[in-house]
């Protein structure tokens, strides 16, 4: 697996099979990471990281995949940055402005 980990409460997630599981997807696929080039050839590098495609709690053959570190920290960063994106914005308090609960409305 990929240095991706460090400080995540992701693998808590995964069942219990996880490493036979992770084991049998890179062996399907022949050990290569399966996201393609923008040209369309195959990316060369080894896979190092199980992804899920779609739902995370899909642990089915058809819902995951082979990466390199690099293809799955790419799309673990886009996933990321589309959620951030769907939060609501935080307005900050100006300094010196009442605290909420100041009884101002």
């Amino acid at each position: 697996m990929s240095g991706g980990w460090k400080g995540s409460n992701r693998s808590e997630e995964l069942p219990p099979d996880w490493p036979a599981i992770r084991r049998h997807i890179l062996d399907r696929d022949g050990g290569r990471c399966q996201q393609p080039l923008p040209s369309g050839a195959p990316c060369p590098n080894p896979a190092t990281d199980v992804d899920h495609v779609g739902s995370k709690w899909d642990h089915g053959d058809d819902n995951l995949q082979s990466l390199c570190g690099v293809h799955h920290n790419r799309k673990t960063a886009a996933q990321g940055n589309a959620g951030r994106a769907q939060r609501p914005k935080l307005v900050k308090r100006q300094r010196g402005g009442p605290a909420p609960g100041d009884g101002w409305a």
